[in-house]
């Protein structure tokens, strides 16, 4: 995997140099070697000021181009709509100008917020194969000449790969080191970006919020395995997903834990924001621990709701509610 690693960085022409158990990798030469700490408050998302976005979904309805940013730290974080659902995210070094997208599910609304400020784009950030988080790709790479990463695993499968990242590994976008998660279960490849310094990880659809991906090429031990990585970051980690599932998600969870509290108010949080035509990301781990089924596989309430024997583990226990989730 190492070779594969250093092969991909020399077509991208970064050089690379060991960073204790990963590999850092520098992609440019105006960066900073400082890490900058900041946390990504739900509350912000709320208060910052949106724009029009052109060509965002009808769908989706949030008409506007919505920005998680504070300008205390030197990333910020743009959520674009795309498709029908799906979210893609610009995230920009502003001390460097390095500038990424993950998961750019359609080209035309990613130009759009770039040139809106005038950047360029440096890299393309797949968490995973399928067409929905990688139809832009190739007209974004031909346009910006942008390098695209994604999983050694699906090195086969994501379009225009140049740079391929494993397990574990760190990479450096501008002055912000990115850890690498495997999670898969959703599909065998998926992987998750991780920015300890500004608290956020980008998920894909590996965890959402209330929910977890459907397990399409994995199993439920798969994808406990996966949303247990997550679930070790700290607390006030802001979780970007890939898809604004949250209101219908709410409905399932309440479904099964009706007399969760934390769950109740959240769900009444959500619709209140969906009946804006207000998104529900980024959301908080800390929330998510308390109200996401998925992460409660070991709660009472939820195994009496779905008739898990308190003898079934906790991958079991996924599993039944991951088949009741897809049957509602």
């Amino acid at each position: 995997m190492q070779m594969i690693y250093k092969a991909s960085c020399a077509m991208a022409s970064l050089p690379c140099s060991k960073v204790r158990s990963g590999i850092r990798v520098r992609p440019g030469t105006r960066q900073l070697s400082l890490r900058k700490g900041i946390v990504y408050g739900f509350m912000r998302l709320l208060s910052t000021p949106f724009k029009t976005l052109r060509g965002a979904s009808r769908t989706l309805k949030v008409a506007q181009f919505c920005s998680v940013s504070n300008m205390s730290s030197s990333l910020q974080i743009e959520m674009v709509p795309c498709l029908n659902d799906n979210y893609a995210y610009l995230v920009h070094d502003v001390d460097t100008g390095t500038v990424g997208v993950i998961d750019p599910s359609e080209a035309t609304p990613v130009i759009d917020a770039l040139s809106r400020k005038n950047r360029n784009l440096t890299y393309i950030l797949n968490t995973h194969h399928h067409h929905d988080h990688t139809g832009g790709n190739e007209e974004l790479k031909a346009r910006y000449g942008a390098k695209v990463i994604g999983s050694g695993v699906d090195r086969d499968r994501i379009p225009g790969i140049d740079i391929v990242l494993n397990d574990k590994e760190k990479w450096m976008f501008g002055g912000h080191e990115v850890q690498v998660m495997e999670t898969p279960g959703h599909t065998r490849g998926h992987i998750s970006f991780y920015f300890p310094g500004s608290g956020a990880i980008f998920a894909g659809d590996t965890l959402f919020s209330l929910s977890c991906g459907r397990l399409l090429e994995g199993t439920p031990e798969q994808m406990l395995s996966s949303l247990r990585k997550i679930m070790t970051l700290p607390d006030d980690t802001n979780i970007y997903c890939g898809h604004e599932y949250t209101l219908s998600n709410s409905k399932f969870a309440l479904s099964i834990d009706p007399n969760n509290e934390a769950l109740q108010s959240y769900a009444a949080h959500v619709a209140h924001l969906r009946s804006k035509s207000l998104p529900t990301i980024p959301t908080k781990l800390k929330v998510e621990k308390a109200c996401n089924p998925f992460l409660r596989t070991s709660s009472t309430a939820i195994r009496h709701a779905l008739n898990i024997p308190a003898t079934a583990n906790d991958s079991e226990a996924l599993g039944v509610i991951r088949q009741a989730k897809d049957n509602f």
